[in-house]
């Protein structure tokens, strides 16, 4: 029995709370937590009601549904409940937050504008070291990506060695011999 309530600790604990920022990283390690619960679809979809005859289905469709639920007004901040704590479903939940926080289509293309513009002219800084900036790519290709981008490897490794300052050309020289 102990164990058992040990376990509904660590799991809780694994639940990211949102807390208005991040929205995007925040939504991805969710997805990934009702993806390992095996309820991702029934955030994204939700369900219909089957027919009667069926009432068993039914009734496992709403307890999952309710332990999704669950899990996403357990993510979030008290400040942010509030705007989620009239839904009934566990897709109406998620499609408020979706939408106050992502954005609709316009918002998250302007977003997606934005990170490509700040990609295009990120350049290494005089007394930056490699691994800083190299962080701050990465950080701006993961948000682009959390958008939807698609950015291969190539083109991230390509803008940093064309990014690098000057007292790397011999390294870049190298790089794109081999």
């Amino acid at each position: 029995m102990a164990a058992s309530g040990n376990l509904v600790n660590f799991s809780q604990s694994l639940i990211p709370i949102f807390k208005d920022e991040n929205f995007e990283f925040w939504s991805i390690k969710m997805k990934t937590l009702f993806k390992s619960q095996d309820l991702w679809e029934l955030v994204e979809n939700g369900y219909a009601d089957p027919d009667e005859e069926n009432n068993n289905r039914l009734k496992e469709n709403k307890k999952k549904d309710n332990k999704a639920l669950l899990f996403i007004q357990q993510a979030v901040h008290d400040t942010i409940f509030s705007r989620i704590a009239a839904t009934t479903t566990s897709k109406e939940a998620w499609e408020i937050l979706h939408k106050e926080f992502q954005g609709s289509s316009k918002v998250i293309t302007m977003k997606l504008q934005s990170l490509r513009r700040e990609f295009e002219t990120l350049f290494m800084r005089n007394n930056e070291s490699v691994q800083d900036f190299l962080s701050r790519v990465t950080a701006i290709v993961s948000q682009m990506k959390s958008y939807g981008e698609q950015i291969t490897n190539e083109i991230v490794v390509a803008k940093v060695l064309r990014s690098l300052t000057p007292t790397f050309d011999h390294v870049v020289a190298a790089i794109e011999e081999s």
